[in-house]
């Protein structure tokens, strides 16, 4: 792509502008804002992959696995606002999830120990657990709120928080596994994903990118179930005091 065909792609961003200016949405300051920050991130996050990619030693690669994981766990915690300790639950999640999915591709042999692989997956894979973490804390949140009767009368008949808190729990993690599930169920017939798209554009075959793609949902939906269950099992006790009543 040429750098004038690149800077057509203006072209989609001055027609959200217009259909926000012409609908009243008072949106045109945050489009153009987030127009100008995509640019530079983008722009900016290229030139230090195409240095990390050419580097000689691997300390590169952990590092840029390093810094998406803190961006990610910042951004998740957010949700969790009011809860003590969250922040690094969160960041053990994510870790956790990271490490396992990243290390069963490299253990199987599923991709190359290269930046290029494990940069660029796992990316996918903590961005798709930082949505699943926000997820589940907005949502486990808003389950104890709905049902805090139910929850002091289990406590007062001697559940303990784990008892008391599994059917919001459970129900915190389904709706975290949602979208994920219906990704699987309708990848290729609604929707032609980012990874298989990008490889047919770049010239792949259409049967290697499916390949790569078919690795890229499996290892999502994975990391959504790892994601939602570990960070549920870490926090769920931020709701309870030592005299085992609800607190919050």
């Amino acid at each position: 792509m040429s750098s004038f065909t690149l800077s057509m792609t203006l072209a989609f961003t001055l027609l959200a502008v217009a259909a926000s200016y012409w609908q009243r949405l008072a949106l045109e300051r945050d489009i153009l804002i987030g127009t100008v920050r995509a640019a530079v991130q983008l722009l900016a996050v290229g030139y230090i992959l195409y240095f990390v990619f050419h580097a000689p030693s691997l300390i590169f690669t952990f590092l840029m696995v390093a810094v998406m994981v803190g961006v990610a766990t910042q951004n998740a915690s957010r949700r969790g606002k009011g809860l003590p300790g969250v922040q690094w639950r969160v960041l053990a999640a994510l870790t956790l999830t990271e490490v396992v999915t990243i290390g069963l591709m490299l253990l199987f042999r599923m991709i190359q120990p290269t930046p290029q692989y494990v940069i660029s997956l796992s990316g996918m894979i903590v961005g798709n657990a930082m949505v699943v973490a926000g997820l589940l804390l907005n949502r486990l949140q808003g389950e104890v709120d709905a049902r805090r009767d139910e929850l002091r009368v289990l406590l007062s008949l001697g559940a303990t928080p784990r008892q008391a808190i599994q059917d919001q729990l459970r129900a915190a993690v389904r709706a975290c596994m949602i979208p994920a599930v219906d990704s699987l169920k309708t990848v290729g017939l609604v929707q032609l994903p980012g990874m298989m798209t990008g490889q047919i554009l770049a010239g792949a075959s259409p049967i290697v990118a499916v390949r790569y793609q078919i690795l890229i949902m499996f290892s999502l939906t994975s990391a959504a179930a790892l994601c939602s269950i570990i960070l549920g099992l870490l926090t769920y006790r931020l709701y309870f005091n030592q005299a085992y009543q609800l607190a919050r």
